[in-house]
């Protein structure tokens, strides 16, 4: 029987964690989209921190529908955030 999409999302998750792993010189960034709202983390795994983070939810991004524009606007934000952190 096959599973669903959400069951697919998490083996697809543990094959690419297995390889990936962020560190403080070299972090990894996390990526979530739901069908309303983008949302972005920066992580340290050896530290096991979230570095930086950032969402459409934010009171500078709400009210703007869900599309490239916002998502660019979300990893721009992220990215200011993780030079100062």
């Amino acid at each position: 029987m096959r599973g669903s999409r959400e069951d697919a999302r998490r083996r697809r998750h543990r094959r690419v964690r297995k390889t990936l792993r962020g560190t403080s010189d070299r972090p990894r960034v996390a990526v979530f989209r739901s069908n309303r709202y983008i949302y972005a983390q920066v992580i340290d795994d050896d530290a096991g921190r979230t570095l930086a983070a950032a969402s459409s939810q934010e009171k500078a991004l709400r009210g703007k529908t869900l599309n490239r524009d916002t998502a660019a606007e979300v990893g721009a934000l992220l990215a200011q955030r993780a030079g100062s952190a």
